[in-house]
């Protein structure tokens, strides 16, 4: 251990000046300073905008001191003088940008965009630099041609075996010419993604229907209502009513207006979202990400995107992807054609003189659900009071890993909507904080995810515990209306506190290994896990009450809900599988395209793999965020590969017991805990004793 000492001095001293320095130079700043705040959250209060550009500058340069120390140790390289430097190096541009990179998020405006077009080719130049520090990658490289005689430990192998990996991925093996044009490339790609995603969020914001008569919106539920009206209000529209065509709010309408041309308003203004003619298009932001990804994939020895992004997965190559996209799509594909049938018989029972359409799918979909089960989703959105479903995920993570979840009042937060909890075992001893973000705001992107605003790891001998958020979107209530959630707003609460447990539970030595520091298709392993629990009625009778009379749920809709768990599956499947194949198709190719993108993505899915017009992808291109803006391209399949884990994950639990605590202490001890730092698929076979199995998926869906 102390072997490490003369390097890590030496960076301290250089750090320690480099900090007074800072101090001096601008002592306002709150990233110079040390946060005495309860335990260690970000002064939120006192981070302004202004903060960010200087600390990530000063950053990047305290960066790149430390990273010169470990490349010109006179030392001969050792895993402790160079790997373990490598990765404890940077603490204050992980300090910065975590807390920026969150804050972009969930509270973006103007400036805020503005500054993220500045810092995010300055952050991607940075660390391509560092990836091609031909200094730094021989002693990486010394060390790891020496792996098998360094007594190393699993951990220590793994980030030895990762850290030369993504040098050689980065460039480092390349002449000067492919490394400089490597870095122009990166640099260029970090510029689009993020021009991709505020193209989406500012069109999403700019594009609004504003509706004159309160009996067009019959069917709708009394709080979105109150919340289109309190809308138009905020812009001076008195009496009408405003709608943005985000996801939040079509699934709802698409499900319960009654009026036919509301319902197509608003879903063709969905997914036309950054497809119209206006300075928010995507159609050539796609391209320009397209073909310099095949370049870069090139560059490094690959033959398309698809390879050079799956090489780092469980699946590890495209033919697997598909594979079993395919097992699901084809099952999918017929029951949603069974559907479409049903449906139109319906709508030709009624008198309609009209085909179903993709906005037709979600409202009668919903008149069957209510006419085969007696069952509507404003029967069940009663007893899911936000704050009640809140208390049934935490009665959850008690009822498994024994701990405890209580509400600090005493830490800032970013927004008024966020609230701070401190998570502890049953001792009381400290895990993390875990924020909740939750409501839908014009400020904050669309989606739900986990982030961490500290990630835990090792710093020597002290454990740095973590800080995660997760984010939602639910409909914030107003006129005294509550948050009632839907079934499937349900599901995703449950979904991103898997997330949370992935960051909390985190008891990693290193930092590049911690928490959710795992390949894209593990990731979503604890997540959707953790939706299993979300309607069993055992649990669902601890949380799930009626927020005016208090009354438990019932027995008898919970049957209901039980009996119809596997309804519309054919669509929810085709919908998603559909977003796969696309990603397959756009980052499988060898070259750009020459027609238009919509033209690409109606031939991919409707003529290469029969893609019923009724459905439409659960992304279309100019809004798929996750491939081209955020870390899915070629991987967002990973959600299909991880439901595969999950469902054989969850048939343990059910064979031990639902809450069984020795089941929970071993899926924690063995994925939860270790983060990145062993292979996924070891770490999966430790908990549940055998490979996962596709026809628990399958049973699952109601396919088999």
């Amino acid at each position: 251990m102390l072997q490490k000492n003369t390097n890590t001095l030496s960076i301290l001293l250089s750090t320690v000046l480099l900090m007074t320095h800072l101090s001096s130079a601008a002592p306002t700043n709150p990233f110079f300073q040390s946060w005495d705040t309860p335990f260690g959250v970000p002064p939120f209060d006192q981070i302004n905008i202004e903060h960010f550009l200087p600390a990530v500058e000063k950053a990047i340069e305290q960066h790149r001191v430390e990273i010169n120390h470990i490349a010109t140790e006179k030392n001969p390289a050792t895993f402790q003088n160079t790997l373990v430097a490598y990765d404890s190096s940077g603490g204050l541009l992980k300090k910065v940008t975590q807390v920026f990179m969150n804050q972009s998020s969930v509270d973006s405006n103007d400036q805020m965009q503005s500054l993220d077009r500045e810092l995010t080719p300055l952050l991607s130049a940075h660390q391509s630099s560092i990836l091609l520090d031909e200094n730094l990658f021989d002693r990486i490289q010394t060390v790891y041609e020496q792996k098998d005689s360094l007594n190393l430990n699993t951990y220590e192998r793994k980030l030895l075996e990762d850290t030369y990996k993504d040098f050689v991925r980065g460039g480092a093996l390349l002449s000067q010419t492919g490394k400089k044009r490597v870095k122009e490339i990166k640099t260029e790609l970090s510029s689009l993604t993020l021009k991709f995603g505020q193209n989406v969020l500012n069109d999403t914001n700019s594009f609004e229907i504003l509706i004159d008569d309160r009996s067009e919106l019959e069917g709708l539920s009394g709080t979105m209502i109150e919340k289109a009206a309190a809308d138009a209000e905020a812009k001076g529209l008195s009496g009408k009513f405003l709608f943005i065509a985000n996801r939040a709010t079509v699934e709802p309408v698409t499900t319960n207006a009654h009026n036919r041309s509301l319902r197509e308003k608003l879903f063709k203004a969905y997914i036309q979202c950054a497809d119209r003619e206006n300075e928010f298009n995507n159609n050539a932001v796609i391209k320009k990400i397209l073909e310099l990804r095949i370049e870069l994939a090139n560059l490094l020895g690959y033959p398309n995107w698809s390879a050079y992004a799956l090489d780092k997965t469980m699946a590890g190559e495209t033919e697997k992807v598909l594979d079993l996209s395919l097992k699901v799509w084809e099952p999918a594909l017929e029951k949603a054609r069974q559907d479409v049938g049903e449906m139109q018989v319906l709508i030709d029972r009624e008198g309609g003189s009209f085909k179903l359409e993709p906005w037709d799918y979600r409202y009668y979909a919903e008149k069957i659900r209510k006419e085969r089960y007696n069952l509507s989703a404003q029967e069940i959105k009663p007893y899911f009071l936000m704050e009640n479903v809140r208390k049934g995920v935490f009665a959850l993570a008690e009822k498994l890993y024994g701990v405890k979840i209580e509400k600090r009042e005493n830490i800032s937060v970013y927004h008024p909507d966020v609230d701070a909890w401190e998570v502890m075992e049953t001792d009381g001893t400290h895990i993390g904080i875990f924020l909740t973000d939750y409501y839908a705001r014009p400020t904050k992107q669309a989606g739900a995810w986990m982030s961490a605003y500290r990630s835990q790891w090792m710093n020597g001998d002290e454990n740095v515990p973590p800080i995660v958020v997760n984010v939602c979107n639910f409909t914030k209530p107003t006129g005294g209306e509550p948050c009632l959630l839907s079934l499937q707003e349900v599901d995703t609460m449950f979904h991103e506190f898997g997330h949370a447990t992935h960051g909390l539970f985190s008891k990693c030595q290193f930092y590049e290994q911690a928490g959710t520091s795992v390949p894209t298709d593990f990731v979503e392993l604890p997540s959707m896990l953790m939706e299993n629990w979300a309607l069993e009625p055992e649990l669902l009778k601890l949380y799930a009450t009626h927020f005016e009379t208090g009354e438990v749920i019932p027995d008898e809709l919970l049957q209901k809900i039980q009996a119809a768990r596997t309804f519309n599956e054919g669509f929810a499947t085709v919908e998603y599988v559909a977003a796969v194949l696309l990603d397959m198709e756009y980052h499988s190719l060898d070259e750009v395209f020459v027609e238009p993108v919509s033209e690409f993505e109606n031939t991919a899915l409707y003529e290469k793999y029969g893609l019923i017009p009724e459905i439409v992808s659960r992304y279309r291109s100019t809004f798929f965020q996750h491939i081209f803006a955020g870390g899915y391209s070629s991987k967002y399949y990973a959600y299909l590969w991880s439901e595969v884990l999950d469902a054989d994950a969850f048939s343990k639990f059910k064979e031990d017991g639902l809450f069984n605590r020795e089941t929970a202490a071993s899926f924690r001890k063995n994925v939860l805990s270790k983060g990145g730092s062993d292979d996924p698929m070891k770490m999966y076979l430790e908990f549940r004793g055998h490979l996962p199995q596709t026809d628990a998926l399958l049973k699952r869906k109601g396919f088999l």
